[in-house]
């Protein structure tokens, strides 16, 4: 930071930093809105591409228990983006280090497990009830996907832990003064 004579930051240096906080997490929320249209759109576009798909009307391609079933498992997925947004907020309100910023990792890491066992029992299903299909695309898929929800889970406790243990220090500081 830019220091005057005095040893304090500056006006400009002070308004510089909050620039560049504000807009990097401007960045992640648009990244994670990005994200969030473009899965959307997948779920709209993406069962009337499907297999099944090619001789059912509009109405009923959305009434295949498969693909409600991926409706309902998505809904964990727009959760944990709503919670990363929600975070970002907090970020911005330089409430980073409150018990809110840890719940939301919580419910962060939630999101995520909650959606490892929701790709487990698709790929289950698939595996073994899907008929005529080669189950190894799918299989795989759902493996690369859990890996990913698995490290996101991962970080998000960690981070939740470490936020939790600053925000202990915090409150025994607060209450020290």
């Amino acid at each position: 930071m830019i220091m005057n004579r005095g040893s304090t930051p500056t006006r400009f240096a002070k308004a510089s930093a909050r620039r560049v906080k504000s807009g990097s997490t401007l960045f992640l929320k648009a990244v994670i809105l990005l994200v969030a249209i473009g899965v959307l759109g997948g779920l709209v576009w993406f069962p009337q591409t499907e297999g099944r798909a090619n001789n059912l009307d509009l109405v009923s391609i959305y009434k295949d228990p498969f693909i409600i079933y991926i409706y309902i498992a998505s809904i964990p997925f727009f959760i944990g983006l709503y919670q990363a947004f929600k975070l970002l907020n907090f970020i911005d309100a330089n409430k980073a280090f409150s018990q809110d910023a840890v719940n939301t990792l919580k419910n962060m890491k939630f999101a995520s497990l909650s959606l490892i066992g929701f790709i487990a029992l698709a790929v289950l299903y698939i595996h073994f009830f899907a008929q005529g299909d080669d189950p190894a695309g799918p299989t795989m898929l759902g493996i690369c996907l859990s890996l990913a929800f698995c490290v996101i889970a991962t970080a998000a406790a960690i981070f939740q832990k470490l936020l939790q243990n600053a925000v202990d220090i915090k409150s025994e500081n607060d209450l020290t003064v």
